[in-house]
């Protein structure tokens, strides 16, 4: 069993889904493991992971609309605004959504399905540099 591990960094310059699927697939290609499971962390809150459509991007805008509809900015009710309108917001949308991954590994590459891609979804207006730890084992 092996077990390898790095930090993955990506600058997200507002609001919206980035695809980073290339990026965790080249990584993988390092680690030299061809059955596994790889695991996908993002050490932040009010910025996550997820899995969805990658080939209609209308998916991705249907997704932002419905979080817009049920996670308003700048809520008069929100105790915690210190970084903005769009920070208590930020953190809401993280809990609905997901702070880490598990994707299988087999043949060497992630075994997501036809239609499926990763992707880091910005929870805030603003531009960040996010870090995703990614921990591959297998053989």
């Amino acid at each position: 069993m092996t077990t390898w591990q790095t930090t993955l960094t990506f600058d997200t310059p507002r609001r919206g889904t980035y695809a980073i699927t290339r990026e965790v697939e080249d990584a993988l290609r390092h680690s030299g493991v061809t059955t596994g499971l790889c695991h996908l962390f993002i050490q932040h809150t009010s910025a996550s992971l997820i899995i969805t459509e990658n080939a209609d991007p209308s998916v991705r805008r249907d997704i932002e609309y419905w979080l817009q509809q049920h996670v308003l900015d700048g809520d008069p009710n929100y105790a915690h605004n210190y970084e903005g309108d769009d920070d208590m917001s930020g953190h809401i949308r993280t809990l609905l959504t997901e702070t880490s991954l598990t994707v299988p590994i087999k043949g060497g590459r992630l075994a997501l399905g036809t239609w499926q891609g990763i992707f880091i979804y910005e929870h805030r207006r603003g531009r960040f540099q996010r870090h995703i730890v990614m921990t591959v084992q297998g053989q």
